[in-house]
């Protein structure tokens, strides 16, 4: 697709800029690795098994995979690359990436740890969001029964007024988007699994309603791998005008595919997922033209690896007359993939974030073997990633 504006994905030497020849090196390693689904799949139930046992496997851990996808271990280790990132023009998506355990000590902690991040995040310069998962926040169990739960015709669920832990996960949110809306650092909500999310789009929908009345403070998360989210997302489009706030609009493909395919199957429910990624592509480009159209209520972050759709929306941006660096119009990415996408869009003066965890080495295995099993997972992807490293190491070496 030709992007004018001098818009290329293709240029390495902007890709990796930032990387030395070892982490280069380093690098096409790790994605060598994790191209092979078996190795991966020995290396998700090892890995922690062998962290938990003493042996000597965390330096190992932590000057590859950890550091490809992590910013560090706390805020202070993560502001280095903040900082890295900020100088070629990059900003950051901030997300504790602990997994929460149950009771509300760890929810509270957890609360807290969101509004260090926030709090962090207004002092430095290229950091304009903090990711919160609401499972972080609250129970599965909690979540799930809301989910389940009838409704009254006023629409909400008919077991909410009485129940303390609702109350609570709505106090812990309202606290730390106070705290968000006093700094100007936006919210981004994570989607989750379908059979949790309806409570958690209504939750976002009425923080939307308090906090986005002037600045777009809550974003919440479509994900269109999901046959009813450009739907819902239309729906609520229409209740941001009604209720007169900007709708915050944060796009993805989807995370949980096979998860939820496999629930459907086994509990007899049509599956919520797209037929194809065909179809999951077209509801993703319908998503992102819908929200350009209105853009006087809706911001969007445009959060893909997909070269086609960033360098589609980038299309329509400039089709339509808009300044790559519009205010209501953002790009983003995992940080340690695609970095073809976030340096070269952000080179040409597009709003591009890398979404940066931090969190201590043991409690992040987690996100990390979910990395390795998505990168596994999506092969072309993996091999895309190699192509560009592999490119760059011998455009260095034929200098």
């Amino acid at each position: 697709m030709n992007v004018s504006m001098n818009l290329s994905l293709n240029n390495t030497e902007n890709a990796f800029a930032y990387k030395s020849n070892t982490d280069l090196n380093k690098a096409k390693w790790l994605f060598t690795v994790i191209q092979n689904p078996w190795i991966v799949a020995l290396g998700t139930r090892l890995t922690p098994m062998l962290m938990k046992s003493g042996l000597p496997v965390n330096g190992l851990i932590r000057s590859t995979i950890f550091n490809q996808f992590v910013g560090g271990e706390t805020l202070a280790e993560s502001a280095r690359v903040t900082k890295m990132l900020g100088s070629y023009g990059v900003q950051v998506i901030l997300d504790y990436g602990v997994e929460a355990k149950e009771g509300d000590a760890s929810f509270d902690a957890v609360t807290e740890q969101f509004i260090e991040a926030i709090e962090f995040a207004a002092t430095q310069d290229n950091v304009p969001f903090v990711s919160v998962k609401l499972t972080g926040l609250s129970s599965m169990h909690l979540l799930e029964r809301l989910n389940e739960a009838p409704r009254l015709r006023s629409g909400i669920h008919d077991s909410e007024s009485d129940d303390a832990a609702w109350s609570k996960l709505k106090e812990r949110m309202y606290a730390i988007c106070d705290v968000a809306a006093t700094h100007g650092i936006g919210i981004l909500i994570d989607a989750e699994e379908t059979w949790i999310q309806d409570p958690i789009d209504r939750l976002a929908i009425e923080l939307m309603g308090v906090y986005n009345k002037e600045k777009v403070i809550v974003y919440n998360t479509y994900q269109l791998y999901r046959s009813d989210r450009l739907r819902f997302l239309e729906l609520s489009h229409k209740i941001a005008a009604e209720g007169h706030f900007i709708l915050g609009a944060k796009l993805v493909r989807g995370a949980y595919m096979e998860k939820e395919r496999a629930r459907a199957e086994a509990m007899g429910y049509p599956s919520p997922i797209q037929t194809d990624k065909l179809a999951t592509d077209a509801d993703f480009d319908a998503a992102v033209i819908f929200c350009l159209a209105h853009l006087d209520n809706i911001a969007i972050i445009v959060a893909s690896h997909n070269e086609a759709s960033n360098l589609k929306c980038a299309q329509m941006m400039q089709d339509k007359g808009l300044p790559n660096n519009h205010a209501r119009i953002h790009f983003s990415q995992l940080y340690g993939m695609s970095d073809h996408i976030s340096f070269n869009m952000a080179s040409e003066g597009y709003q591009v974030s890398k979404y940066l965890p931090f969190g201590p080495l043991q409690d992040v295995i987690p996100y990390l073997m979910r990395r390795a099993q998505e990168n596994s997972s999506v092969n072309g992807q993996t091999n895309r990633e190699l192509l560009l490293i592999r490119q760059e190491i011998a455009r260095r070496k034929a200098k």
